[in-house]
């Protein structure tokens, strides 16, 4: 028991530094995510929404410590008790998600290891199980270091983990794990090769047939039977191939010129996702920039989610030099976690990412 115990609260323990680091890296994106849980199709909590951003980063931080905490056995009674009701909640939460099929993809581990909501119950199953079984066994977790260190070591993790917290909201994750980072091609990352393979769908076609409801299953195709159609009901058996990039695209004027946009030779993109919420301050720098930008021959364009009448306030009150074009909210919070970000392209390959507040060190 002895050996289980102790097998048992280091992968624990690695699992939740492992998580939280990995949110801690991205808390706006994590954020992104409560506002999800949060909205009425969910949990109906839309009272959280503005304070998404403050929980994650608590969260994230509590979780990243409470690991820590496990492995080098400080407080084990405290500890153990917070990841029991932390696990229980969120074991409840992903069980939900999943068989309500209310969030996709429950952000366990951010963009670097993507869950689906089955996924995700199952794995918070299995931590359950593990810290009950520590629970009930937590006088057989002993320190790894001298007991008159362990203060030390959680206010040191604390401190730095605010820190580092800090760094990635002024600028940008650390890490980048989606499919828009530098170095990718956006192009091949929205590709599907000719030999993909298909998704596949079941289909439950209802008819009224002298009065009795008559089903018939299959793979597609409108069945020919006799009686009045009732309506038809789908299953996805198999997702299938989807590209890393499934959803960007550009669009002026309702035309989409993604294409077109992305082949530029030397293309500069400001990204704001929503222009009500923008920091506005960061377009006086823009504006130098994408000056700049134009002497030395690049495309400047602008993407967001914002309507006519916000695009010409922000365009007017900067005397912005380019256009802002349309695209989805979701994929341009995907793209940069900054509003406003800015990105520089070459061929649609990704050279640079930005943080409104680093513009300076973008290399023209």
């Amino acid at each position: 028991m002895k050996i289980l115990v102790g097998v048992a609260r280091i992968f624990v323990g690695i699992l939740f530094i492992i998580s939280g680091f990995i949110k801690l890296n991205d808390p706006i994106g994590f954020s992104f995510k409560l506002q999800e849980y949060f909205s009425a199709e969910v949990l109906n909590m839309e009272i959280l929404i503005p304070f998404a951003l403050v929980i994650a980063i608590f969260l994230v931080v509590f979780e990243l410590v409470l690991g820590i905490m496990l492995f080098i056995g400080y407080l084990p009674k405290f500890t153990l008790w917070s990841l029991l009701l932390m696990i229980v909640f969120f074991t409840f939460l992903t069980f939900y998600s999943a068989y309500f099929d209310k969030v996709k993809d429950c952000g366990c581990f951010g963009d670097a290891m993507p869950l689906t909501p089955w996924q995700s119950f199952y794995k918070d199953a299995v931590l359950l199980g593990l810290i009950v079984l520590l629970f009930f066994n937590r006088k057989l977790i002993t320190p790894i270091f001298a007991p008159a260190s362990h203060r030390w070591i959680i206010f040191l993790s604390f401190m730095l983990c605010f820190i580092f917290a800090y760094y990635v909201l002024m600028h940008l994750p650390a890490i980048d794990f989606r499919a828009y980072k530098v170095g990718n091609n956006l192009l091949e990352e929205m590709k599907i090769p000719e030999d993909a393979e298909k998704a596949v769908y079941e289909y439950w076609w209802k008819f009224n047939k002298n009065g009795e409801e008559v089903i018939i299953k299959n793979s597609g195709a409108y069945p020919n039977v006799e009686g009045d159609y009732l309506g038809v009901e789908t299953t996805l058996i198999f997702e299938g191939f989807k590209p890393r990039i499934p959803d960007f695209s550009i669009l002026k004027d309702g035309e989409n010129i993604t294409q077109e946009i992305l082949a530029k030779d030397k293309l500069l993109l400001i990204v704001a996702y929503d222009l009500r919420k923008t920091e506005r301050e960061g377009f006086a720098i823009i504006k130098k920039l994408s000056e700049e930008a134009l002497k030395k021959g690049y495309t400047v364009v602008g993407l967001t989610a914002s309507g006519d009448d916000l695009k010409e306030e922000i365009t007017s009150k900067f005397s912005l030099n380019f256009d802002f074009y349309q695209s989805d909210e979701t994929v341009l919070k995907t793209i940069v976690r900054a509003n406003p970000g800015i990105l520089t392209l070459k061929n649609a390959t990704v050279i640079q990412k930005k943080h409104w507040a680093d513009a300076s060190e973008i290399d023209l």
